[in-house]
C-alpha cells in the first residue's frame, strides 16, 4: 500500500510520461483492461466542446441530482484543488480516496506509460466503480476522438461549441477540430450539438456512424423574454417538448439549453418546477462569477470568467455589453503563450479602460513584455506587475464603486484571484 500523499501522488505523475499530452487511447485502453473495470454507471454522458464543457456538465448533474438520482461528474481542469475534478453528488473525492485510486493504478500499469490526464481519468473510473451511480457525467479533456474519456462507450455524446483552439492538436479549422469532437459519436446512440453552424464534418460523421444528431436551431432551441426565458427540445421518442418561464440563471443559458436537451434523452421525469429549481441551483467557480470585495471604505465589484480563447471571450463581451455599469471597467489579464492573444483582445477590448497583466505561475504563461507590447501597440492603456495578486491590488487601488474589474484569460489567472480573495474577504 503506497504512502504517498495526494501532494505526492500528483508531482509523481507529472514525471511518469515524457510528454505532457500524447493523444491516443490504446496505452490508457490497456490499463483499464488490466484494472478490470466494471461499465462505471448505468448510463454515461460524454461532452465535448471549445467552451461552455464545465458548465453543461454543472448543470446536466444538477438536473438529474434534482431527481434524487446519483451522479458523477469528471472534468478537468481544477482550479484550487485537484480533487474538483471527480465530484460524486456534488462532494468532491477527498485525497485518500483518490490516493487510492492512484494506487490500484500503479500495482497494474507495469510498464506502460500514461500522462498526468490519463492518470487522472483512470482514477476517476475507479473512484466511480467504487459507488454505484446512476449517471456519470465525463467531460473531455481534448478533443475527443484521442482523448482518454473516449475509452468508454457513452450513452450519449454532447458537443457544447465548435471554436478553434489548441491547434497543435485539433487542427486549425472548424472543420479539423469537429471531426475530432465527432469521436465521441457512437453508432445508433444519440448525440446533441449546440452550435448552431456545426462544420460539415461533424454531420458527416454522425451520419456515417448512423448516430441520431439532435440540433440546437432545428431540434432544440431557447427563446429569451425581459424576465426568463423558453426551452423547446424532443425527448428520446422524438415527440416535442417544452419547458416555460424559466428563471435567469448564474451560467450561459445556451449551455443550459444543451444540459436540457441531453437529460430529456435520458428517460426521466420531466418535472418542469424541479428542473428550473436545479437549474438555478448550478453554480461553477470562475465563470462569470461575481464576487463584491470590501477594499479600503469601499465595495468593489470583480467579475471572474475563464475565458482563455476568441471563442469564450466573444461570449463574455457579450455578456458585459448586456450589463452596462456606471464607471469604467478594469482588466486583470494573463494568458498561456499557445492562445490566440489578438483574438481574445479584439472581442474584449472596447469594454476595457485601463490593463493591469501579468504572468502566470507556469512555464507555459506568455511573457508579461509580450502582453504589455502588444496592448501598447493597440494604444491602451497598460501596467505590467510581477503576479496576478499585485495586478489585482493595483486595480482595486484605482477602482471606483461604480467601476467593475474583470479578471480573465485563463484558468491559472481566476485561480490566482480565488487564493487572492481567500487572503482578503
Amino acid at each position: 500500500m503506497s504512502t504517498r500523499t495526494l501532494k505526492q501522488w500528483l508531482s509523481y505523475l507529472e514525471q511518469l510520461h515524457p510528454n505532457e499530452i500524447d493523444m491516443g487511447l490504446a496505452r490508457v485502453a490497456e490499463v483499464a483492461q488490466r484494472l478490470r473495470l466494471p461499465r462505471i454507471a448505468q448510463k454515461i454522458v460524454t461532452v465535448t466542446g471549445t467552451n461552455g464543457k464545465g458548465s453543461t456538465c454543472a448543470l446536466l448533474a444538477s438536473l438529474v441530482a434534482g431527481q434524487g438520482l446519483t451522479v458523477g461528474v469528471y472534468s478537468s481542469p481544477h482550479l484550487l484543488r485537484y480533487n474538483e475534478r471527480v465530484r460524486i453528488n456534488g462532494q468532491e473525492v477527498c485525497d485518500t480516496q483518490l490516493c487510492a485510486a492512484f494506487t490500484a493504478i500503479e500495482a497494474v500499469r507495469d510498464e506502460v506509460s500514461l500522462t498526468y490526464f490519463e492518470m487522472g481519468t483512470l482514477a476517476a473510473f475507479w473512484l466511480f466503480t467504487q459507488s454505484p451511480l446512476d449517471i456519470v457525467i465525463l467531460e473531455v479533456g481534448l478533443g475527443g476522438r484521442l482523448d482518454a474519456v473516449n475509452i468508454v462507450d457513452a450513452d450519449i455524446a454532447v458537443v457544447t461549441s465548435i471554436g478553434i483552439d489548441h491547434k497543435d492538436w485539433l487542427g486549425d479549422t472548424r472543420d479539423s477540430v469537429a471531426y475530432e469532437k465527432a469521436g465521441i459519436f457512437r453508432s445508433e446512440r444519440p448525440a446533441v450539438c449546440g452550435d448552431l453552424d456545426p462544420p460539415e464534418s461533424l454531420l458527416t460523421q454522425a451520419a456515417l456512424l448512423k448516430t441520431p444528431l439532435l440540433l440546437r436551431g432545428r431540434d432544440f432551441d431557447l427563446a429569451v423574454s425581459k424576465q426568463c426565458w423558453h426551452w423547446r427540445g424532443l425527448d428520446g421518442q422524438g415527440h416535442a417538448i417544452q419547458m416555460q418561464d424559466i428563471a435567469p440563471l448564474s451560467l450561459p443559458i445556451e449551455n443550459a439549453a444543451v444540459a436540457l436537451q441531453a437529460y430529456a434523452l435520458l428517460d426521466l421525469p420531466w418535472q418542469p418546477e424541479v428542473m428550473i429549481r436545479s437549474l438555478c441551483q448550478a453554480s461553477m467557480q470562475g465563470r462569470l462569477q461575481k464576487v463584491t470585495l470590501q477594499w479600503q471604505g469601499r465595495s468593489l465589484d470583480i467579475m471572474l470568467d475563464v475565458a482563455h480563447n476568441p471563442h469564450a471571450a466573444q461570449y463574455l463581451s457579450s455578456c458585459l455589453a448586456a450589463q452596462p455599469v456606471k464607471g469604467r471597467r478594469l482588466a486583470v489579464l494573463g494568458v498561456l503563450d499557445d492562445k490566440d492573444l489578438s483574438g481574445l483582445l479584439d472581442c474584449m477590448q472596447t469594454h476595457i479602460a485601463d490593463w493591469a497583466v501579468a504572468p502566470l505561475p507556469t512555464v507555459r504563461s506568455c511573457r508579461v513584455e509580450y502582453l504589455h507590447d502588444t496592448l501598447d501597440a493597440r494604444q491602451a492603456v497598460v501596467t505590467s506587475y510581477a503576479t496576478i495578486a499585485q495586478a489585482i491590488e493595483a486595480q482595486c487601488a484605482q477602482a471606483s464603486e461604480q467601476d467593475q474589474i474583470i479578471v480573465f484569460g485563463s484558468f491559472y489567472t481566476v485561480a490566482e484571484a480565488l487564493l487572492w480573495l481567500e487572503r482578503h474577504q
